[in-house]
């Protein structure tokens, strides 16, 4: 049985909810209301900050609370102005941390010195996601799984904190060539363990949307000055206790179980939580035919199509770093390739290099790649920028070129990729079950439509979907799950219907609570039984 909501009754207005799509028939009249409404544009837009040498975030080591803050909320702000919807965010640039950690030191890069809180204290972790979600920003944590020491670390060596890995466990590093590098040995228990606790530390304590590891397991070889990467120690007691895999095997089989185990980790703690990896955009030369460069698969023993073709991801964001016309290293024949490897349907979110967009070629180069994934991934498209500082600079040409577009002309058809906000693509194999709708409550304002809404159901809304119909045509906002009310200011073509939607933390919408708006001023002058009708037939949707 149908179920009503209260209605309101205002100057001019008739506004109504209906609790169920189950119409009768005298009422199915009104069902093309909701079913004419479209659904939100869906894509991944997000950008790598990173912390490592200060790229990103802050500017520079030592800087006071309040400048860090400041210069974290222009980058949020950016990121809602340009429209994008995600983060992902260094928070273990090399065995430190950017939050309050009992496994390892503060970050030098943050406060100047490994091992220093910040003063006034603060948890930077903490603050980036409450100021992420605050926006409807997904926050992803992006960790370096074995990078113990970078050289542009301050202080250097030296400089390393008592409780630093390469000072408290140097069993579990080695020294790579003479720049300054230290590195976890992958196939260590230890490293695996003590690394996976990390990141799982973060998962339990702090409320994060992803967990975000990019290329480097295995150093590049210039790390070590062109050097094998030095082993020999941990391989030979793999040998005396029986093993019997070749050495590159042997490593690539011990990232291999890292990555798993992590994965399902990850799933066990907080399912909702998304794991994205980010390779080096080749696996191998010859992959496809026409493909040359690094073997990250020899290289790096990342066996990075074996991860995608398991699962043990939930998003893929390959390094495509590369124009579309490089032969060589085209990015749609690498991206055609990926896809070709992605058998279990995750999502495919590659990441792109947007220094060239400072130029208006580069610029329509980047528009040019998203638009190229919207046609190869179109059912859950997205990409990666790195990184931040790219989108900030003041003589950019990428951010009007993803605002307003990359061709001279005016009108709809010369638009920007991102001149419209999206909500980032549904994970179904992580969670399948939409939220609960909520009740809506509309009512006219002192300059509009006064929208208010209720959640409804166990399930906390992550975001908002605010629909409103003017003339016959359909637009939306994208709030966060904090905001219960919105005004829909009065213009032109009045409000004729407007619904809500609920989205959870894995992407789901709710069906559409559905309020049809009545001018009952023609009513009055007649048509008031039409009015009348029409306002017993409001539906949720």
């Amino acid at each position: 049985m149908t179920q009503l909501f209260p209605r309101w009754l205002a100057t001019g207005l008739m506004v109504g909810v209906m609790a169920s799509t189950d119409l009768p028939v005298g009422q199915q009249a009104v069902a093309p209301v909701a079913a004419e409404i479209p659904s939100p544009d869906r894509e991944f837009r997000a950008a790598w900050v990173a912390t490592v040498d200060n790229i990103d975030w802050p500017s520079k080591p030592g800087l006071s609370t309040d400048a860090q803050q400041a210069e974290a909320i222009a980058i949020l702000d950016r990121l809602v102005e340009l429209n994008m919807n995600a983060v992902v965010f260094q928070v273990r640039p090399q065995a430190d941390a950017f939050y309050k950690s009992d496994l390892e030191p503060w970050s030098a890069y943050l406060t100047g010195k490994q091992g220093q809180a910040p003063d006034p204290y603060y948890d930077p972790l903490e603050f980036w996601v409450t100021e992420s979600h605050k926006r409807g920003i997904e926050f992803h944590t992006w960790y370096n799984p074995y990078r113990a020491n970078h050289p542009s670390h301050p202080g250097g060596v030296d400089g390393l904190a008592p409780n630093s890995l390469v000072k408290a466990h140097p069993e579990m590093v080695v020294q790579l060539g003479s720049k300054g590098y230290y590195w976890m040995d992958p196939a260590l228990q230890s490293v695996q363990d003590h690394s996976i606790a990390v990141v799982m530390d973060v998962v339990r304590r702090y409320d994060v949307d992803g967990v975000h590891f990019d290329d480097y397991f295995y150093p590049y070889w210039d790390y070590n000055d062109g050097k094998d990467f030095p082993d020999d120690a941990s391989f030979a007691a793999y040998r005396a206790g029986g093993g019997t895999l070749a050495r590159n095997d042997w490593r690539r089989e011990a990232v291999n179980r890292f990555i798993q185990r992590l994965y399902f980790e990850i799933k066990a703690a907080k399912p909702h939580c998304k794991f994205g990896l980010s390779p080096f955009g080749i696996w191998r030369p010859g992959s496809p035919a026409s493909i040359q460069g690094y073997d990250q698969f020899d290289k790096l023993y990342a066996d990075a199509r074996l991860w995608l073709a398991e699962g043990w991801v939930d998003y893929y964001t390959p390094q495509l770093y590369w124009q579309i016309g490089r032969v060589s290293q085209s990015y749609p024949v690498l991206l055609g390739w990926w896809k070709d490897q992605n058998k279990r349907a995750r999502h495919l979110w590659p990441g792109l290099a947007i220094g060239q967009g400072r130029t208006k070629d580069g610029a329509r180069e980047i528009v040019n790649q998203i638009m190229i994934t919207r046609g190869m991934v179109p059912d859950a498209p997205g990409n990666v920028f790195f990184s931040m500082k790219a989108l900030q600079e003041a003589d950019t040409a990428l951010p009007g070129g993803l605002l307003k577009g990359v061709l001279e002309g005016q009108g709809p058809y010369f638009t920007g990729p991102y001149a419209k906000r999206a909500l980032v693509p549904a994970s179904p194999w992580l969670d399948a079950t939409p939220p609960s709708s909520p009740e809506v409550r509309v009512k006219a304002g002192a300059s509009g439509l006064d929208v208010s809404w209720t959640p409804r159901g166990k399930e906390a809304a992550f975001l908002w979907v605010v629909y409103q119909q003017r003339d016959g045509a359909w637009t939306y906002q994208i709030l966060p799950g904090a905001r219960t009310s919105l005004v829909l200011e009065t213009g032109a073509k009045p409000v004729t219907a407007v619904a809500v939607s609920a989205v959870d933390r894995v992407g789901n919408e709710s069906t559409r609570a559905v309020s049809v708006v009545e001018d009952l001023t023609a009513g009055r002058s007649g048509r008031g039984a039409c009015a009348t009708t029409r306002s017993r037939a409001p539906i949720v949707r």
